[in-house]
């Protein structure tokens, strides 16, 4: 299934647009209970007020606020920032973590987007779950439950991981298009495939 997908979304990537690992982190920070399409909008302005982690340690609060008031939750985003580059300066040395455990430890830092710099700006292994991965993995059948950190341990568990970025891009991709809140069962590669097809939509067919 996921060859499927990755034939379908052949150029699957993060959709948030950085230019090094600094910038990843923020965006991806900055993503939470957003979408992507507003952080990149916010985030070139941003970046060029604040390129690094000295200036963003040194950022006034409101000032800060007002960049990114567009995405929402401003002031424990904003807070959350000038904190994670605080920490930074102070237990880094100014440098993003390459280890999950010291990436989770930062200011509003959870284990997606600690997932998505590893996979994305290091190549390091990581496989980034977020609603998108939960609904498409669940509905496929290749994990079981909603709780985040266990399906990112199931799928870690049965898909190699060299492949782990790649399964993570195109699950969230394919969320975001197809396999949507209200599917778009009818648009889906993976129809003859999918648990959540053959039992709600196939079921609902041959009941009416």
């Amino acid at each position: 299934m996921l060859r499927i997908l990755a034939r379908e979304y052949s150029n699957a990537t993060t959709e948030l647009e950085y230019q090094n690992p600094f910038e990843l982190l923020v965006a991806t920070v900055l993503s939470a209970q957003s979408t992507d399409i507003k952080v990149n909008l916010v985030t070139p302005n941003l970046f060029k007020r604040y390129p690094n982690v000295k200036t963003l340690a040194a950022a006034k609060q409101p000032a800060l606020e007002k960049e990114i008031r567009s995405i929402g939750l401003s002031k424990q985003k904003a807070r959350n920032l000038t904190n994670l580059a605080q920490q930074l300066i102070t237990k880094h040395q100014g440098n993003i973590p390459t280890n999950i455990t010291q990436l989770t430890k930062l200011p509003g830092v959870g284990r997606k987007t600690a997932n998505v710099v590893l996979a994305h700006a290091f190549g390091l292994p990581g496989f980034p779950v977020d609603r998108h991965v939960i609904r498409v993995s669940t509905r496929l059948g290749i994990a079981q439950g909603r709780n985040a950190i266990e399906i990112e341990r199931q799928l870690c568990t049965s898909i190699p991981q060299k492949d782990w970025r790649l399964a993570s891009d195109v699950q969230i991709l394919h969320g975001r298009r197809v396999c949507k809140q209200k599917p778009l069962c009818q648009k889906c590669v993976l129809q003859k495939k999918c648990n959540y097809f053959k039992i709600q939509i196939l079921g609902q067919l041959k009941t009416s």
